[in-house]
């Protein structure tokens, strides 16, 4: 068993991916609900295919498992569920993306990204809203209640 276990320790080897959950991005979770980033700098509701998408789209070594659950998530939903592995050192134990040394980095990257996929600023209906969501995102909220 101690030879199987050694041959895991690559970090090219999927089970050494770091494992990012929607839960620890998203705005909606306290931290002791999984959330693992700055409330101001989380998103809400992320799913792990936009996590999957932004983290692929700058070059990383992704992997989506779409029936993996956030064992804090007591939330069943079909939106809820997966998990998003990412390669984060080669072989050598050196970041894959030098910008991203540390998995936090890759977390707040996607919590910052995630907001400007197309699939997010087209949800937000008008063309207006979604642009002036970064600086003033509070106060657009506050008006759509009425």
């Amino acid at each position: 068993a101690a030879a199987a276990a050694a041959g895991v320790a690559s970090p090219a080897d999927k089970e050494r991916f770091i494992c990012i959950y929607p839960a620890y991005l998203n705005n909606k979770k306290t931290i002791a609900e999984g959330r693992r980033i700055p409330i101001d700098k989380a998103v809400e509701n992320p799913t792990s295919t936009e996590i999957q998408d932004v983290c692929a789209a700058v070059g990383f070594n992704v992997l989506l498992e779409k029936n993996k659950m956030y064992p804090r998530e007591w939330n069943r939903d079909v939106q809820y569920r997966g998990r998003v592995r990412i390669q984060l050192k080669q072989d050598d134990g050196n970041p894959c993306l030098p910008q991203f040394p540390t998995r936090k980095s890759v977390m707040l990257y996607a919590a910052e990204t995630i907001p400007k996929l197309k699939t997010r600023t087209q949800k937000m209906g008008g063309s207006d809203q979604s642009l002036q969501q970064g600086e003033g995102g509070k106060k657009g909220k506050g008006k759509k209640k009425k």
